[in-house]
C-alpha cells in the first residue's frame, strides 16, 4: 500500500516511506500521564502524510531513514490527517538510513 492510499484508511494501516521534516520533541499530557510526541512526515513515490512519533520511537529515525510502520491508524488533528503507531499493536522499524 503505498501513502495516498492509507490515508483513507482508519486503521491497520501498513506503509514503507522516508522521514522528512522531522520536528522538535515536546511534551504532551495523555489520559495515560505525560509523554514525549514528536511530528514528521512518511514520503514516499505517491505523497507524504504526518507521522506522529510517540515515546520511544521518536530516537529510532532521523530525516532521511527508511522506515517500514505496521498496524498504524489515522487521525485528523488541525484538518491534517496523520499516522499514528500504536503502542500494543504497532511497529516502527527503521529499514535504512540515508
Amino acid at each position: 500500500m503505498n501513502i495516498e492510499e492509507a490515508k483513507n484508511q482508519r486503521s491497520d494501516i501498513n506503509v514503507e516511506g522516508r522521514i522528512e521534516e522531522k520536528g522538535e520533541v515536546r511534551t504532551a499530557n495523555t489520559k495515560y500521564g505525560e509523554t514525549q510526541v514528536c511530528d514528521c512526515y512518511i514520503v514516499d513515490d505517491s505523497g507524504r502524510c504526518k507521522l506522529t512519533l510517540w515515546g520511544d520511537d521518536i530516537g529510532k529515525v532521523n530525516n532521511g531513514d527508511r522506515v517500514s510502520i505496521q498496524g498504524a491508524y489515522t487521525t485528523e488533528f488541525r484538518n491534517e490527517r496523520q499516522f499514528n503507531v500504536p503502542k500494543k499493536n504497532g511497529k516502527l522499524d527503521k529499514i535504512s538510513s540515508e
